[in-house]
C-alpha cells in the first residue's frame, strides 16, 4: 500500500511540473511583455535628468522585471541611492512619492526600518567621470502586470534618486540615501 501512495505522489509532482512548463510555454507564446518608464527630473537648477526603463516578460509563475536606469548631470564620482517609491507623485520636493515600495500585510515603507528588504530596493547609481550613472538590474520583487507586487496599484509608484548612497543597513537614519535628488513617475508604455 505504501508503494501506491509513493507512486501517486510522484505522479502528482510530475504532473505539477508538466503543468508549470506548459503554462510557461503559453505565456511565452502569447508574448506577454509589459513595459513602463519613468522620466527622472532633478530639482530646478540641478541639471539632473534621466530615464528608468522597466520591462517584464511573462505575467505568470515568477515574472521578472528588467530595470534599466540612466541618470545624467550628477557630480562625477558620486554614489546615489535609487529606489522605487510607493506613490506615483513627485511634488513638492519629491516627498509626495512616499516611502519605499513594499506592499502587503507585512510591508514597511519606512526607508530605514526594513532596509534593504523592501520590494522597491534596487542598486545604487555610481556616477562616472562625466557625471553619468547607469545600471541594469533584474528583480522578481516587483511586477508591471496586475497583482500584489504591481507598480500600478491604486496610487502608482515613482523612481527616486537620493543625494547619498544607500548603505544597505536597517535602522540607521539616512542609511537608505537620505535626501531626494530627483524623481520620476512610473508610467505604462
Amino acid at each position: 500500500m505504501k508503494t501506491n501512495r509513493t507512486n501517486g505522489r510522484l505522479v502528482a509532482v510530475i504532473f505539477t511540473i508538466m503543468c508549470l512548463f506548459v503554462s510557461a510555454e503559453r505565456v511565452d507564446a502569447q508574448g506577454d511583455i509589459f513595459r513602463a518608464h519613468a522620466d527622472i527630473v532633478g530639482a530646478p537648477g540641478s541639471g539632473v535628468y534621466g530615464r528608468a526603463t522597466l520591462i517584464q516578460t511573462g505575467a505568470e509563475l515568477l515574472p521578472t522585471v528588467l530595470v534599466v536606469v540612466e541618470v545624467f548631470g550628477l557630480e562625477p564620482g558620486t554614489v546615489h541611492g535609487c529606489h522605487i517609491h510607493e506613490t506615483g507623485k513627485c511634488e513638492p520636493n519629491f516627498k509626495a512619492a512616499g516611502g519605499h515600495f513594499d506592499p502587503g500585510p507585512y510591508g514597511m515603507t519606512n526607508p530605514d526600518a526594513n532596509h534593504p528588504f523592501h520590494m522597491g530596493d534596487i542598486p545604487n547609481l555610481i556616477a562616472d567621470e562625466n557625471g553619468t550613472a547607469f545600471f541594469e538590474h533584474r528583480t522578481s520583487r516587483i511586477t508591471l502586470s496586475p497583482g500584489p507586487l504591481s507598480l500600478f496599484d491604486g496610487d502608482g509608484s515613482a523612481v527616486i534618486v537620493h543625494v547619498d548612497p544607500d548603505e544597505g543597513t536597517t535602522g540607521q537614519k539616512g542609511g537608505a540615501g537620505g535626501a531626494r535628488l530627483a524623481c520620476g513617475v512610473v508610467e505604462k508604455d
